[in-house]
């Protein structure tokens, strides 16, 4: 049975679980989410899909799982791939999805959806910039630890790279510039010459031009 992934182009946490499906080649197809029109408040969502009302959501036959972090894990788990080759680099992994969920992608996320899908005039400047000053720090944080390697853990791909990724190839502003953190930026290109890999917006539907 195809593994569907409930999800939408425009999320970053969507596509932390879409490339770790298709990079690992699992057989999996992902189904539209129509975020902007509240599909994830309705009622219906929350009995049915997801009672937390967020995506992504992966279902596989009966089982049924929320939270990127988590489906990468299954993923892990299910195809020996992006775990980590040791218990140490195991709990490595960990360590920074963990991290990314917290002061990466949170903000990247939120300030992202303030700066872009929200009214001018009701887009909240001082919350932006706190932000952005926060968003800057944990750039520094991550370009300091990709200095020397090729990958966040170990020697090849793992959930960490997948789910620090998150947001970093989206062209929105949210104050993210590859030019200004080189490691980052030979980092997001390793990943990106990778077989499988595709942007957000051509692995998954839904793209802010389908609302213009």
């Amino acid at each position: 049975m195809t593994i569907q992934l409930y999800c939408f182009g425009e999320s970053g946490n969507s596509y932390k679980a879409a490339l770790a499906l298709e990079l690992s080649g699992l057989d999996w197809e992902p189904v539209f989410v129509d975020f902007f029109n509240g599909e994830t408040r309705s009622p219906e969502y929350r009995a049915n899909i997801n009672e937390l009302g967020e995506a992504p959501v992966l279902v596989d036959g009966d089982f049924r799982l929320s939270q990127s972090g988590a489906i990468q894990t299954w993923v892990a788990d299910r195809t020996g791939k992006f775990g980590g080759r040791t218990a140490e680099e195991r709990y490595e992994v960990l360590r920074w999805v963990l991290w990314d969920n917290h002061k990466l992608s949170s903000m990247a996320g939120m300030t992202r959806f303030l700066m872009n899908f929200l009214p001018e005039d009701k887009r909240p400047e001082p919350v932006i910039a706190f932000n952005q000053g926060r968003l800057k720090a944990a750039y520094r944080i991550l370009d300091t630890h990709l200095e020397d390697r090729e990958w966040i853990v170990g020697d090849g791909i793992t959930n960490a790279d997948l789910s620090c990724c998150g947001y970093l190839y989206y062209p929105e502003p949210f104050g993210f510039d590859r030019a200004e953190w080189p490691n980052i930026d030979a980092w997001l290109t390793r990943l990106a010459e990778q077989p499988g890999w595709k942007h957000p917006y051509d692995l998954m539907p839904g793209n802010p031009s389908d609302r213009i």
